[in-house]
């Protein structure tokens, strides 16, 4: 009770948003930049299980933005070094890691599990594999990305809103995304996913499930367009 009466305290959450909270799985698949601020937004706010998706060591140019690491923990896995940092938020918390390589083989038994999935990837290869997984089962996706000062969010409940595939049908997979990013915009990203997943977990209506919410930080343009899922998708049509 002490630890969570900040989040108690909120109507809309209360002592029974509390418990929903603590009963969710969730799934996060990437721990580096944006996974480091989802993982821990989620920790404090006692998501009861976190599930932890990169096959990823700690290096050292990943410090400018990914927090969640510590410097003695470079050349450890990124998910084995994530649990550390959780169990230091939040020792009540679960967790469970899976450092491989998501694809069309493994995903059944790692995703089955969980209430909803948020996308912490970083190459677009891996974010629409990810979109198709969460279509085949049916889990609501929070995708995220950045790049630079720019950066997006939406959420895709397969089958009702439009998914990833439906924004960029034409989508180069092999395209490299740019590697440059600062700290404060991958926060401002991660931050919003994170309140996303809570607002599904508590069943709070979400302004950015059929919208994409575009960031541009460098001159603090903040816009939503409303997106429909396209009837001729490849995927969730």
């Amino acid at each position: 009770m002490e630890r969570y009466q900040r989040n108690i305290a909120i109507k809309e959450i209360g002592l029974e948003g509390q418990k929903k909270l603590l009963s969710a799985n969730v799934l996060v698949c990437g721990c580096g930049g944006l996974g480091s601020g989802v993982i821990s937004c989620l920790a404090s706010a006692g998501i009861g299980c976190l599930g932890l998706v990169d096959c990823d060591s700690v290096e050292l140019s990943n410090f400018n933005r990914q927090f969640i690491h510590k410097t003695e923990n470079i050349g450890k896995l990124k998910v084995l070094s994530a649990k550390e940092r959780i169990k230091d938020i939040n020792p009540d918390i679960r967790v469970k890691t899976y450092s491989v390589q998501l694809d069309s083989e493994n995903y059944k038994e790692i995703v089955k599990d969980y209430d909803l999935i948020v996308d912490c990837f970083d190459s677009y290869r891996s974010k629409f594999l990810l979109n198709e997984i969460a279509v085949k089962t049916n889990k609501p996706l929070i995708h995220g990305g950045v790049t630079e000062f720019r950066g997006q969010v939406t959420t895709i409940i397969p089958h009702k809103t439009a998914c990833l595939n439906c924004l960029f049908p034409d989508a180069d997979l092999n395209e490299k995304i740019p590697q440059g990013n600062v700290s404060p915009v991958v926060n401002l990203v991660a931050s919003i996913q994170a309140l996303e997943a809570i607002k599904f977990i508590l069943n709070i209506d979400s302004k950015l499930q059929g919208h994409l919410f575009i960031i541009d930080a460098l001159n603090l343009d903040f816009k939503s367009l409303k997106i429909n899922p396209s009837k001729v998708c490849s995927i969730c049509s």
